[in-house]
């Protein structure tokens, strides 16, 4: 089996160690000198299945190794495993009894993207979102503590999540409680320390070693009687460490740091986890991995092959492509900053997947990449629009959560001029309920000073970010992700009437209220119901003299929205409603109050009865009740 690949089986490989691997107890059966063949297997395992279904790619072939030697080392499930953000996670589902529901991975009623707890009992915490594991795994240290369990805990994560402060706030609050755990920082851009090699792996060994770990602690004992020379020994020992390894900033934290070591050798590997199994107290081992190693395209290409889709025979082209909703949004930022020197474009962590990637390069001065910080994107920008710049926040809607404190205390509260691109609004796929826009037509409706509006194709996208952008006060456009209908784009930057909405169809009896992309299904059963619609656009301010006229001329209004229905555009439309006090029989239509598991995404629209058929369905049933 060859160590590297240059393209994914198309067949499933031989793989006859991995075979016998139903439980972590059977991957502990095996003798140490298996592992490195189990490794292979598993890799070229993991790069068919991958194939097979698509998913996230080159983050899981990087850890290949660490998943083995964690799980060979430590008594999972019994002990405590958890995998930050949850994309190299596959290996261990791979190894935890899922090998073979890997080819339901990401589809409707299959294995999720992500761990989660529902799913097995190797899935400590679900996850999805970066940054939470070692908060989390502090928590069950603590509790394990409480209980008197001699269970360990370890923190699986990587060193892009380490740019977030709950990260920090975690290793801060750790050496004061002095729970025992291990943190693993799995650093696979060498974006802390390129020192790694023979010597460090065998510092690592010693450093690691009950040995030394002995003779710290029976010198700390000695030497505490005497300050200043437990003083000049801590530092002694402080300055050697730090001139050979990178870990004087987590020593300050009061961690133990060991390495770092090579990811990929797993005999250190096993060894270092063996000897800081038995440590007390806060541990922090920095290995250092390839993403998508062993798959020389992603070895090459890490973002790229961040993740991918099902391998299979492309159809054929017609030669016309539709941009996505984000490419929309990357020209128009372009195009903005190209006439506005002001416009500053800020994204935590996703120039790719919100398409930054040119404006980066043309404006690099005007283009600010915060890491996996979404608290300080948006106050980043706040400080930004209060010496009189014009900042474009950049960010998915699951992510927005992230910062809503900071989008209410410090943007809104003061009115500044921050508009928030809204990426992935709405049901994002396979992904599933964690990286959903389920909930920003709530969370922002109910702030005094925000603008907030749905675009219902790519043309109204670039009308409204501009209307946005001229607007003085925070202003938000929540757009999905994909494609749209098709319509033209308008290559002019004009602002649309601000609170104003546009009547699309006239029919009888029913009309139609929409907010946002269903717009194009809405208008599918309204054909088939002889309905009227409203393209509403403005979710704050509504439209309200479009509500009253259609509210006097129709026998229901019909409400659809791809935002939770509690609390959204919809609810917004019955509150005016009643205030005006105007009696009339109002659906509203959008996500139900559940976490809507991953599927296709109109596997998932479907289900929310948010397709075309559904919408017809639950008019007419509504109507039967007139």
């Amino acid at each position: 089996m060859p160590s590297t690949f240059h393209e994914i089986p198309l067949h499933r490989p031989s793989t006859p160690l991995l075979d016998r691997i139903d439980d972590t107890e059977s991957l502990r059966a095996l003798d140490e000198s298996q592992l490195p063949e189990l490794a292979d297997e598993l890799r070229a395992f993991l790069l068919w299945s991958v194939g097979q279904t698509g998913g996230h790619f080159g983050a899981g072939l990087g850890v290949i190794e660490l998943t083995i030697a964690l799980h060979y080392v430590y008594h999972t499930p019994d002990d405590r495993l958890l995998w930050d953000v949850g994309h190299q996670a596959y290996p261990h589902k791979i190894l935890t009894g899922r090998r073979d529901q890997m080819a339901s991975l990401r589809q409707k009623n299959g294995l999720a993207a992500f761990p989660r707890r529902s799913e097995s009992p190797y899935d400590t915490f679900g996850v999805g979102h970066s940054s939470t594991s070692i908060s989390a795994g502090l928590g069950m240290a603590i509790a394990a503590g409480l209980q008197g369990l001699d269970r360990r805990t370890v923190a699986v994560i990587g060193d892009g999540a380490l740019t977030a402060g709950m990260a920090f706030e975690a290793l801060n609050h750790a050496s004061e409680v002095e729970a025992n755990m291990l943190v693993v920082l799995n650093d696979n851009d060498m974006s802390i320390s390129r020192n790694v090699g023979g010597l460090s792996n065998y510092l690592a060994k010693i450093l690691s070693s009950r040995t030394y770990s002995h003779m710290r602690e029976g010198s700390k004992k000695v030497l505490s009687k005497i300050p200043p020379a437990w003083e000049l020994a801590r530092k002694t020992e402080e300055h050697a460490k730090g001139m050979l390894v990178p870990g004087t900033l987590f020593e300050e934290l009061g961690w133990n740091y060991i390495g770092p070591i090579d990811g990929h050798d797993l005999p250190t590997l096993v060894r270092t986890l063996k000897n800081m199994r038995e440590l007390k107290g806060p541990q922090f081992l920095h290995v250092i991995t390839q993403k998508g190693k062993g798959f020389s395209p992603a070895e090459a290409d890490p973002i790229g092959y961040h993740a991918i889709t099902k391998l299979e025979p492309k159809a054929p082209s017609n030669g016309v492509s539709k941009p996505k909703f984000s490419n929309i949004f990357g020209q128009w930022l372009c195009d903005m900053a190209e006439q506005d020197e002001r416009l500053i474009g800020i994204t935590p962590a996703m120039k790719e997947g919100s398409d930054l990637i040119a404006f980066s390069e043309r404006f690099p001065k005007r283009y600010f990449d915060v890491a996996i910080a979404e608290q300080h994107a948006v106050t980043l920008a706040a400080g930004m629009a209060c010496e009189g710049a014009k900042p474009v926040v950049a960010i998915y809607s699951t992510f927005l959560q992230r910062g809503y404190d900071q989008l209410i205390h410090d943007v809104a509260v003061q009115n500044l001029d921050v508009l928030f691109a809204i990426d992935r609004a709405g049901l994002v796929g396979e992904d599933g309920p964690t990286h959903a826009g389920s909930f920003d037509l709530s969370y922002l409706r109910c702030l005094p000073n925000m603008l907030i509006m749905a675009p219902a194709d790519e043309n109204e996208t670039r009308q409204m970010l501009t209307t946005g952008y001229l607007h003085e006060g925070p202003a938000a456009v929540r757009y999905p992700r994909g494609t749209g209908p098709g319509v033209p784009i308008d290559p002019v930057l004009e602002p649309l009437p601000i609170g104003k909405g546009v009547l699309t169809r006239r029919g009888e009896k029913v009309a139609i209220l929409c907010f946002g992309t269903l717009h194009q299904q809405a208008s599918k059963a309204a054909e088939a119901l002889n309905a009227s619609v409203a393209n509403m656009r403005f979710v704050k301010p509504l439209d309200t003299q479009l509500i009253a006229e259609l509210s006097a001329s129709h026998e229901l209004l019909v409400t659809v929205e791809e935002n939770a229905v509690m609390g959204g555009a919809g609810s917004a439309v019955n509150e005016w409603l009643l205030a005006q006090g105007i009696k009339l029989p109002v659906l509203n239509l959008g996500l139900p109050d559940i976490y809507v598991e991953h599927a296709k995404p109109a596997e998932m629209l479907a289900e929310c009865g948010l397709d075309a058929a559904g919408i017809e369905a639950a008019i007419r049933a509504r109507l039967d009740r007139l």
